[in-house]
């Protein structure tokens, strides 16, 4: 199992690029599943997510032209040869669960695993399937399958979400491109990743308005085209540089970076005494952190335009070595400081009170072995590790791999120093 050695102490100085956003990605391959019509997707992230989504794909019959190294994917789904997802591809990653909607527009049935992911918090899919069958699908759920069938077609709906749910959102989006008559979405999830889907649906022919707003219509069509579409760059691997660069010091500029969706993490480092330089008109945001110590700052986690939750546990590494002490309150996911314990590892000071933690600054880290418990948690002891005295190993890094494109390169590029070993070298 590889692992990540880092010597911390180094300031980071240079320009780092910021890949294509995971969290788009994902749902913007799904879209081919809605057409016959070949599909190309540029400025994609090669992660682990969505090389196995990529898989998954082949298995429903989709042919995938993606070589290695290179950031343009190519789908076809002229020819489905199968609508069940099995649980071992489906397990390793949520947001394949989102084939379901997909294939019932396009094939009327489908056999979809309930899905796996990261270990923080429950995020049953209860959404997703109030949202289906309000469009007329027939569902149950067996043996860990959701079996669904919509024999007469599925019918627009008026969809109340309880509550702005990410997936759901984007599932019922996906979903209603194809369904008759028209579907609109209360409360949906605002975030920049659904506005890029929405883009690209109605680049293939879709009918949808509001996206990136609580009130979303769809008006459904016939048939969808294929597309080319460019695929956002990712607003959590920014945020996450641009905290490793405020931990570890120095002067970094982000290139290719979402300067208006990172209005909310930009606001907490400037609050905390970061340097923050944002251009909207070059896509760039340089961070400078010279000598000065952090201070500390409170943060709630919230649905966009909110502080988004999956830069919590960077922000904690960070909060860490702040002068005084910060409130970190998590109100996404019930389970997700499990990185706290490994932050105390290395020297920072945590109380964790249920959806509270407790963050104590102390003036340095020390390096340690730790270990990741999740994609954004295993990230973070990287960002602390940047900033520890010595040497720190960081392992089960392969949630790391889920979500960040080449982090030693980008990060040694600029004065890093951290090495990836196999198990087997020691």
């Amino acid at each position: 199992m590889d692992r990540l050695h880092i010597k911390g102490g180094a300031h980071l100085n240079g320009r780092i690029p910021v890949s294509g956003a995971k969290n788009s990605a994902l749902k913007l391959m799904v879209a081919c599943l809605l057409t016959d019509q070949p599909i190309t997707l540029t400025n994609m992230p090669s992660l682990a997510d969505t090389r196995f989504l990529a898989q998954l794909m082949e298995t429903l019959g989709v042919e995938v032209y993606w070589p290695k190294g290179e950031s343009t994917c190519h789908l076809n789904g002229a020819e489905l040869k199968s609508t069940i997802a099995p649980y071992d591809q489906v397990r390793k990653m949520r947001a394949s669960f989102n084939v379901l909607g997909p294939l019932i527009a396009r094939s009327g049935h489908a056999t979809v695993s309930l899905p796996g992911g990261c270990a923080i918090g429950a995020r049953p899919v209860d959404l997703h399937l109030q949202a289906l069958e309000a469009m007329g699908a027939d569902l149950r759920v067996e043996q860990g399958y959701v079996k669904a069938a919509a024999i007469h077609g599925l019918k627009g709906a008026h969809i109340n979400f309880s509550m702005p749910s990410v997936g759901a959102t984007e599932h019922a989006m996906l979903t209603a491109t194809l369904a008759e008559g028209e579907t609109v979405l209360e409360n949906a999830a605002r975030e920049p990743e659904i506005e890029d889907l929405a883009n690209c649906l109605n680049s293939m022919g879709a009918k949808i308005t509001g996206a990136g707003t609580s009130k979303i219509r769809i008006q459904g069509v016939e048939k969808l085209n294929g597309t080319t579409h460019a695929v956002m760059p990712d607003r959590i691997e920014a945020g996450t540089y641009a905290m490793a660069a405020a931990a570890a010091g120095g002067d970094v500029t982000l290139e290719g970076a979402p300067v208006a969706a990172l209005g909310a993490m930009i606001s907490k480092l400037k609050e905390a005494g970061v340097t923050v330089e944002a251009d909207e008109a070059a896509n760039t945001v340089r961070i400078v952190r010279n000598g000065t110590r952090l201070k500390s700052v409170n943060v709630s986690t919230q649905p966009h335009p909110g502080f988004p939750t999956d830069l919590q546990a960077q922000f904690m590494a960070l909060m860490s070595l702040a002068d005084g002490t910060s409130i970190i309150r998590e109100t996404i996911f019930e389970n997700r400081f499990m990185h706290a314990p490994e932050l105390q590892r290395l020297g920072a000071e945590i109380l964790v009170r249920g959806q509270e933690a407790i963050v104590k600054g102390v003036p340095q880290l020390t390096g340690a072995p730790v270990m990741a418990t999740d994609l954004r948690a295993s990230v973070s002891l990287v960002i602390a590790g940047l900033a520890a005295e010595g040497e720190t190993v960081v392992n089960r890094i392969y949630h790391l791999d889920r979500g960040f494109e080449r982090l030693e390169e980008k990060l040694n590029a600029c004065g890093a120093s951290i090495e990836r070993r196999s198990g087997d070298d020691e």
